[in-house]
């Protein structure tokens, strides 16, 4: 997940802010780790990163997520990435505990 911050009112192309799996496929660009790839393979590679789960910039250990992965072992790093995605929803949902957050989660929309 990306998402652009917001205009400065400059014409200056702004950089998106990557947070969740796209911010793990960012560090997969930088790694030189090979699919297929087994768990331990990629917590031993990029692990130690801290990955953003939110626009705040807040962020958590990718080991973390990982272990709440029931796969073992990723042909792809796509499939890496959908195996990632769930736990980054879950873990953005449980642990986003801004006012303003808890009052968008009240909205229907």
């Amino acid at each position: 997940m990306g998402v652009r911050p917001p205009s400065s009112g400059d014409d200056e192309e702004t950089d998106s802010i990557e947070f969740g799996i796209a911010a793990v496929d960012a560090h997969l660009s930088d790694s030189d780790l090979s699919f297929p790839a087994t768990k331990d393979d990629v917590r031993a590679e990029i692990g130690h990163e801290n990955v953003p789960y939110d626009v705040h910039g807040n962020d958590v250990p990718l080991s973390e997520m990982l272990a709440e992965v029931p796969t073992e072992q990723f042909d792809s790093r796509q499939e890496l990435l959908n195996a990632l995605h769930q736990p980054f929803e879950e873990y953005r949902r449980n642990n986003s505990n801004g006012v303003v957050a808890q009052f968008r989660s009240l909205l229907p929309f």
